[in-house]
């Protein structure tokens, strides 16, 4: 008669669970089959139905549990057999461990291989985290307890600070419009479309929010997505092709640079906002199809404006298009915040668009690409970031929607800007600071030193102002800094404390004489 297989079953997935669970690598597998039987004695079969022998099967097998168990979590495999009955058990325990070691194609050996390969890059990673924090360039991220704004809470308790290093610029992030506007559309749409746009995650209020931004910028059609890294990462691939050529400035934001490598265009790296090596790249690239020169409109870490006027004179004597991206512009540089284009007085001349919803635009999340709508169609098929994301879900549309309102109806906002701009650049430069950039709400106090950036800004938080260091890899080295940032919401209050507090913390730290 056939033997019961339930003892052999449950023997066998038992096993196999415990020594996934505990071994780490074939060493140990082997260890521990050199301390299993390679013959036993087999338990007595029996018939179906007929009385269980006391001196074996399950009960006596079940018996053994504990102390097999207890043998295997000690790792100690030096002295010894294996305990428990020798059996059928035996056989179980060396068919677990030879699959474990690799001599069965089970799921055991890849485990102990992964525990192995794991290992090592636990290690690798631990060193080059240590290496970070070595050299003082370690980013730690503040828990904030409060809304967005000038004034903020910290969640480890405290009096409340000066926050000077929000993209907030127009200081809509928390204005009660933009927060009811967000609110009735989370009500009406829902919290979001679980689809990507083509599939069905387009909703009246997105196609609204594109023909909005796409007359705010004067364009003919836009195109909205997660974030602008992600409308970065998809212009390029989708407009490039092998024989064409994209011309970008060397401290273009990472968005660009990562959206530029997934292209197939020739490469070109033009020398930051100069215009005689940049013209040098369009001559050498004349022989493509294409030109596309890209540029930040206001470089986020330097706080300076690229020099449009003389980019779009090069392009139309060389026959290339211009793409700019203009995060760090939209809604408050220009006469009336539509950004870089506008203030210099070329917003003909731009043939592409990328910007953000997540800064002076609610500050909520979001970005878009504006442009031709030829291109903006092409971008619907061709784009991956937006074909294969989810649609921007309906309170994000709502506050950016909001924002927008806002910013057309009046330009009152984005020219608050500008004197108290002036006002903190203009002190910090009396107090004997150098600060990058001109003109621009990003002020950032060059001090070299990565160090010096991250212990200045510590001591600035103790004194009440909430600003942070950026060192390499962000910048280059040798060039750290404290990046400040200006709202429209800081009252000369708030700019007065911020520069008595950095002239008190660069006399301690040797920054100012």
């Amino acid at each position: 008669m056939p033997q019961t297989p339930g003892i052999t079953y449950r023997l066998a997935l038992g096993c196999l669970i415990r020594l996934g669970q505990i071994l780490s690598s074939k060493e140990d597998a082997g260890r521990l089959l050199e301390k299993v039987p390679e013959r036993s004695e087999p338990l007595p079969l029996r018939r179906r139905g007929s009385p269980r022998p006391t001196g074996g099967g399950a009960p006596a097998a079940n018996g053994h549990w504990s102390a097999i168990n207890a043998w295997l979590i000690s790792g100690d495999w030096g002295s010894g057999p294996a305990p428990g009955r020798a059996g059928r058990s035996a056989g179980m325990w060396r068919a677990a461990v030879r699959a474990l070691r690799g001599g069965g194609a089970g799921a055991g050996a890849s485990r102990s291989a992964s525990g192995a390969a794991a290992a090592q890059l636990r290690r690798r990673l631990e060193s080059e985290l240590e290496d970070i924090r070595g050299a003082g360039t370690w980013k730690s991220e503040r828990v904030i307890a409060s809304r967005q704004g000038p004034h903020l809470r910290l969640a480890d308790g405290g009096a409340g600070i000066i926050n000077f290093c929000a993209n907030n610029y127009l200081g809509l992030s928390s204005h009660p419009e933009v927060i009811r506007a967000a609110v009735e559309a989370l009500e009406k749409f829902g919290a979001g479309l679980s689809s990507v746009r083509f599939i069905c995650g387009t909703q009246s209020i997105h196609k609204d929010l594109e023909e909005k931004i796409a007359r705010f910028h004067q364009r003919e059609d836009a195109i909205l997505y997660a974030s602008c890294f992600d409308a970065n990462a998809g212009i390029f691939e989708a407009l490039l092709t092998p024989e064409d050529a994209v011309l970008s400035d060397e401290l273009n934001h990472a968005s660009i640079i990562d959206g530029i490598r997934l292209c197939k265009a020739n490469k070109y790296r033009y020398k930051h906002m100069d215009m005689q090596d940049l013209e040098a790249k369009l001559k050498e690239a004349q022989k493509h199809r294409l030109r596309l020169v890209a540029t930040d409109g206001a470089f986020s870490m330097d706080g300076d404006i690229a020099p449009l006027r003389e980019i779009c004179q090069l392009a139309q004597k060389y026959d290339a298009l211009v793409f700019i991206d203009e995060c760090h512009a939209t809604g408050f540089l220009g006469p009336n915040g539509r950004g870089t284009d506008e203030l210099l007085g070329v917003m003909d001349k731009v043939t592409i668009i990328n910007s953000t919803l997540g800064k002076a635009l609610g500050g909520a999340a979001g970005g878009y690409t504006t442009g031709p709508k030829p291109l903006i169609d092409l971008l619907r098929q061709r784009s991956r970031p937006y074909l294969f994301s989810n649609s921007l879900p309906p309170a994000v549309v709502g506050c950016a929607s909001k924002a927008l309102d806002l910013l057309m109806e009046s330009n009152a906002i984005a020219q608050s800007m500008a004197a108290k701009t002036q006002r903190f650049r203009s002190k910090m430069t009396t107090a004997g600071f150098t600060i990058s950039g001109k003109d621009h709400p990003i002020c950032p106090v060059m001090l070299g030193d990565a160090r010096l950036a991250s212990v200045m800004a510590e001591d600035m938080l103790n004194r009440g102002i909430y600003v942070i260091g950026f060192s390499y890899p962000v910048v280059p080295k040798g060039k750290a800094r404290i990046r400040v940032q200006i709202s429209a919401v800081h009252s000369d209050e708030d700019i007065d404390r911020c520069v008595e507090a950095f002239t008190e913390v660069g006399r301690k730290h040797g920054a100012l004489p």
